[in-house]
């Protein structure tokens, strides 16, 4: 895995290293889903004509996480409330 340095615009843009879009073989067309996460910000790449079995998948994998560590439906719904509040 290849690590680089990329400094974030004015504008709040971020220049994927060339030699990353070049093995990924991302296009100017492709569309990413952002996640917030613990430490910093994910991009996953989505197929905008399979974003309903991209956002089923990604459904399935956090449910499998949330169970995994026995997060309970009353905590995230805690955890959403609280972040709603913060816009």
């Amino acid at each position: 895995m290849m690590e680089e340095l990329v400094k974030m615009s004015e504008k709040g843009q971020l220049v994927v290293p060339k030699e990353i879009r070049e093995r990924q073989r991302f296009s100017s067309s492709d569309r990413f889903v952002a996640f917030e996460v613990k430490s910093g910000v994910l991009f996953k790449r989505v197929n905008i004509p399979h974003v309903k079995a991209e956002f089923e998948s990604l459904s399935r994998e956090i449910a499998k996480q949330f169970k995994e560590r026995k997060v309970k439906r009353k905590d995230a719904e805690e955890a959403i409330k609280w972040a709603r509040k913060r816009r």
